[in-house]
């Protein structure tokens, strides 16, 4: 089932609406509550339930739980994650109006004075039955996403101004056990979101590509440049991924772009020369199977290949 609330909205896979979490929370804090709601799904906790809330409650746990937590329990997920969320909050920020939400809660932070108490306090109280009835999981993962749209809606032009600025750090814990909130994972410069972002398309791309899965791996870099589009790695990298798969035309396209936006650009430079090489009577499949050994790690070795 696909969610139409709040950031799922957007196109954007809430993860710390799925763990009740605000998404200031530190790793400790997400890693407790994901804790809690395991244990709440565990099939020990349910022989007192019918068949049908034991499905239920797997599937929760298999489809919504542990995808979420993978994604916020490790670093490089955690950090796109996070750089992905604060792009979303500057595109909030851009809009003429504010953003429409359906949840008294939601209708509610938007108005409110302390927006950082209330907000915390809401999505605490929302989380406390999250899990409660399995029915109604959904239902509150959606309205959680309300809140934290609105609260990316009121905090990311404060957060994107304080960028440019050192910012002393701050003592974050509190004495309730709440999540903790910090505004470091949002105040990241925009110079390093960039990179951050397209070293993780690329990242799953070598992963496809190791696995000689070339279709999925060319899809990452294509999304990559409909965020990027001016990324030289990113066109260098796909005309790599083209020459690989056959598609001349393409990769000769890509490498081109490439060495247009940055010149110096060796992974370019080298398929331009090899392309260049090439007889037109050659056989394309023999020519492309040459470099492309699995585990390789991109063309010639220039991508890296560091997990194995």
């Amino acid at each position: 089932m696909r969610l139409n609330q709040g950031l799922f909205k957007l196109d954007f896979e809430d993860h710390h609406a799925v763990l009740g979490v605000p998404i200031t929370a530190d790793a400790a804090a997400v890693r407790k509550r994901y804790l809690a709601i395991a244990r709440r799904l565990h099939p020990d906790s349910l022989s007192a339930n019918s068949e049908a809330d034991a499905q239920q409650a797997s599937e929760l746990l298999s489809k919504w739980v542990n995808p979420a937590y993978k994604i916020l329990s490790q670093e490089k997920s955690f950090t796109e994650h996070q750089l992905v969320l604060k792009l979303k909050g500057q595109s909030l920020q851009q809009a003429a109006t504010p953003p429409a939400v359906s949840s008294e809660a939601a209708q509610g932070l938007l108005k409110a004075p302390q927006v950082d108490a209330a907000y915390r306090q809401a999505v605490n109280t929302m989380a406390i039955d999250q899990y409660g009835q399995f029915d109604q999981v959904l239902p509150i993962i959606g309205q959680l996403s309300e809140l934290n749209l609105v609260y990316l809606y009121r905090t990311v032009q404060a957060t994107t101004a304080a960028q440019f600025s050192p910012q002393p750090a701050q003592n974050t814990s509190n004495s309730s056990g709440a999540a903790s909130a910090s505004t470091t994972p949002l105040t990241v410069p925009l110079r390093k979101t960039q990179t951050a972002i397209v070293e993780s398309y690329m990242n799953r791309a070598q992963e496809f590509e190791r696995d000689r899965d070339y279709s999925r791996a060319v899809l990452e870099m294509r999304e990559a440049l409909k965020t990027y589009p001016n990324s030289a790695k990113c066109h260098s990298y796909l005309a790599s991924l083209y020459l690989k798969t056959n598609q001349v035309t393409m990769a000769r396209v890509h490498a081109k772009r490439a060495l247009d936006i940055q010149p110096q650009d060796e992974v370019a430079q080298a398929i331009q020369a090899r392309l260049d090489k090439r007889p037109p009577s050659a056989n394309p499949s023999s020519r492309a199977a040459k470099g492309s050994e699995p585990g390789s790690g991109g063309f010639f070795g220039l991508f890296g290949g560091k997990k194995k």
